[in-house]
């Protein structure tokens, strides 16, 4: 279940490097949130995703070839000022249509302009594992995108209790949140 951040959460950035100020213009677009720094509270997601940054930094070029290792960032959440979030505790249909509405510009626009609104999305991370089952949504394997058939059918799919969570810092306002901790190296 992914709840509201508390003061305190250690939060993980897995990347081909380390990351001690992150940058929201460097962040990729069509994430399951949007546009964002994204977290997680699992460190072995973390790592995951560091090892998987790190193939694709070397399949385009952007590291140093003998690089063997991509680097797990850590920090710590402390709530500064007024900050906006918006959780999905679990994946349901409203998780899906924002996910997909975020990867598909095309889809649920109601949903993206509302998500607009916050500093911060949690919710859970559709990851690797779950990539071709929400593709597949998207091009109607499962009926017309948005219809109750098509989402319960990709929910049921998805298995969401296994799902880890994420959380998308959004806005500059939510970066001052973060407090680099340490950082640690992820060997391939």
């Amino acid at each position: 279940m992914v709840n509201e951040l508390v003061d305190g959460t250690v939060l993980y950035h897995g990347s081909y490097c380390a990351v001690h100020e992150p940058d929201l213009a460097k962040c990729a677009k069509y994430k399951d949130f949007g546009q964002g720094f994204c977290l997680t509270t699992d460190i072995e997601q973390a790592r995951s995703f560091a090892k998987i940054s790190l193939r694709h930094a070397l399949d385009s070029g952007n590291v140093n070839p003998n690089q063997k290792f991509g680097v797990v960032s850590s920090f710590l959440f402390s709530r500064n000022g007024e900050i906006l979030e918006k959780n999905f505790p679990v994946a349901d249909v409203s998780w899906l249509h924002c996910v997909v509405g975020h990867r598909r510009k095309s889809s649920f626009k109601d949903v993206v302009l509302e998500c607009q609104k916050y500093d911060i999305i949690g919710g859970k991370i559709a990851n690797d594992a779950t990539n071709l089952t929400i593709a597949a949504y998207m091009l109607g394997a499962y009926g017309a995108v948005g219809s109750k058939e098509a989402d319960d059918l990709c929910i049921s799919l998805l298995i969401p209790e296994r799902l880890k969570n994420q959380y998308c810092f959004r806005t500059s306002r939510s970066i001052l949140c973060l407090d680099f901790q340490k950082e640690e190296r992820v060997w391939l």
